[in-house]
Order: C-alpha cells, then structure tokens, then sequence
C-alpha cells in the first residue's frame, strides 16, 4: 500500500489522522470518534492544487482544456480507481450495514477516503511529500488520455448544435439504497431523436454515462 506512505497497512493507524481518513461515518455514530469528513474537504483541495500544477507545468494547453482535464483527473470514479488500486476497501471502517451494502466498494466511500488520506498526508507530512505521492499515483492517468476527450455532456450538446436539435434534456428517473451507497438513473432526450439511460452512484457520473450511451446510439 503506498497512498498513505506506509508500506505495511497496519502503519496507517500509527498516528490517528491516518485511522481518522479511514473511518466512515457508520464506524461509531453518536460518539465523539471523527470519521474522515474533514479531512476529505482538505484533500479535495490539495489534490486539485497537485494536479492543476502539474497540468500547468506540462504546459501547451489553453484554460479550457487545462481545466477539462483538471475536472477529468480529480473525479470521484478516478480517486475510487485509486483507491482500488490500493486496495484500501478492507481497511475503511465502517458500521456492519454499510459493509453489507456494498460500502467497501462504493465510488462516493472510495473517492472520499482517497481524498481524506491526501488531507492526512497533507497534514503530517506537508505539502511536498504529498505532491510526491499524488504524482506517483496519478502518473499513469495524467500521461495518458483522461481528460483530454471531450467531456459527453459537452459532446452531446455540441451534438444537438450541429444537427439543429433541441437542447438535451436530463431527468432523474430513479434514487435508490442508503445514504452510503446511493443509485441513481438519469436519462437523457433530444426531442425527435430518442432517449437513454445510465445509472451510477451519483447524479453527475449517471449524467455522463447517459450522455455518452445516446451518442452510442443515435450519435
């Protein structure tokens, strides 16, 4: 496991920011034990400061495409992949109901202890060693393609431009499961073309599989 610095997982909990980023709200609820919230919030920050300089320093691209690949790179499915990566599911800890309903897998769990352990290293360690971390965890993402496709949402309303369409429509059609491991479906329609569906652990991310299903299919 290197996200957290550590070799050995058991080190993560060698200084309680560490168990902290990975304890969920579910652990202990109505006790004064902090779960990884506020550490989420400030490793959302720092990861986006990481990435934003890196893009920055790569140089070439204008604002746009810096800041399209800036949202591609920091999404909660990329920070959930990590954690997959990882292999931190078996070390969250969470209530009982929330593992049985998949919590350990969750994108939205996933994502937020990604971040919350970023916010830790931030912490104890200081922004140096953390950039080092972020870069060594995303080196294959940001040499690679993501972000640098368009986004489908944007794909499909340009879609919709070219060929004098209306523009798309979205609609949630369905929000289910707990809190800790919400579904959503959305679709989407152009009038006088057709409509598709996606579902995903939340709004957004389901707004995006719709998009890119319909240019799929009618594109």
């Amino acid at each position: 496991m290197t996200l957290a610095g550590p070799k050995d997982p058991a080190d993560l909990f060698d200084a309680p920011q560490w168990a902290e980023a990975l304890t969920h709200g579910s652990y202990a609820p109505g006790t004064a034990l902090p779960d990884y919230q506020r550490l989420e919030f400030l490793g959302d920050r720092v990861l986006g400061l990481v990435i934003a300089e890196w893009l920055h320093e790569l140089g070439g691209d204008s604002e746009g495409r810096l800041s399209q690949r800036l949202n591609a790179l920091v999404a909660r499915p990329i920070c959930a992949d990590i954690a997959r990566t990882q292999a931190l599911g078996p070390h969250i800890r969470m209530g009982k109901q929330a593992r049985d309903d998949g919590g350990s897998d969750s994108d939205n769990i996933l994502g937020d202890v990604t971040e919350a352990l970023i916010g830790a290293s931030f912490v104890l360690r200081g922004f140096a060693p953390t950039r080092a971390m972020v870069r060594g965890l995303w080196a294959d993402l940001v040499a690679g393609r993501t972000g640098q496709v368009k986004h489908p949402k944007s794909a499909l309303q340009e879609w919709a431009a070219a060929n004098r369409r209306k523009t798309p429509e979205y609609r949630l059609i369905d929000r289910s499961g707990p809190d800790h491991a919400l579904r959503f479906t959305v679709g989407v329609a152009i009038k006088g073309v057709g409509e598709a569906q996606a579902t995903a652990s939340s709004k957004q991310e389901a707004e995006t599989l719709a998009a890119a299903q319909f240019l799929s299919t009618f594109g």
